[in-house]
C-alpha cells in the first residue's frame, strides 16, 4: 500500500473538503484519533498485563466505587451492553479480581467489588495506562490540552442535552 493510500485509510476525514462538511470531517478526525489510541492502549495492557482496555474499565469504575457497584451500574459507568459486562465480570471474577454478591437491598441485584488482588492488579495497570495517555497527548502544550478539554466539553454538554430530550 502506498503512502498516500495509507494515509487515507488513517485519515478517512482527509477525503472531505469544503466548510459544508467541517463537523463531519471534525468528528471523523476525532473518532480516528480515538480508535487509534484505544487500539495502542488495548495492545499494550494485553502484552504487559494479559488484559484488555474494557477489563480495565471496568476495573477502573470499581476503584472509584469502594463498596462496588451493581451491574447495571457498572454497564452505564462503562458505556458497554449489560451482557458485555456481564461477560467481563465474569473473566474478573474468574481471575480473583471481583467478586459478586447479591445485594443485601434488592435481591434482584448483583453487587461487584474488586478484590485486594483485582486492586492491586488495577493500580499496576493504571500507572502505565496514565503514562501512555501522557505520551500520546505529548505533542500538545498544557494550554492547548486543557482548551481542547473545554471545547469537548461544550460537545458532551450539547450531546448529553439532545440524548437526554430524545429518550424523554
Amino acid at each position: 500500500m502506498s503512502a498516500s493510500a495509507q494515509s487515507r485509510v488513517l485519515d478517512p476525514e482527509t477525503r472531505l473538503n469544503g466548510a459544508e462538511q467541517d463537523s463531519l470531517r471534525l468528528w471523523l478526525r476525532l473518532f480516528t484519533c480515538t480508535k487509534l489510541i484505544e487500539r495502542d492502549i488495548d495492545s499494550v495492557l494485553k502484552r504487559e498485563f494479559g488484559s484488555s482496555l474494557p477489563r480495565f474499565d471496568v476495573l477502573a469504575q470499581l476503584d472509584r466505587a469502594a463498596g462496588g457497584l451493581r451491574m447495571g451500574e457498572l454497564s452505564a459507568r462503562t458505556l458497554s451492553t449489560g451482557g458485555n459486562v456481564t461477560w467481563l465480570v465474569a473473566a474478573l471474577e474468574s481471575d480473583g479480581f471481583v467478586t459478586r454478591r447479591v445485594s443485601a437491598t434488592d435481591k434482584r441485584a448483583v453487587q461487584v467489588k474488586l478484590t485486594a488482588a483485582g486492586r492491586r492488579h488495577f493500580h499496576r495497570m493504571a500507572s502505565v495506562h496514565e503514562s501512555l495517555i501522557a505520551e500520546r497527548f505529548g505533542s500538545l502544550c498544557s494550554d492547548d490540552r486543557r482548551t481542547l478539554y473545554a471545547l469537548l466539553g461544550t460537545v458532551k454538554r450539547r450531546v448529553s442535552s439532545v440524548a437526554l430530550v430524545e429518550t424523554t
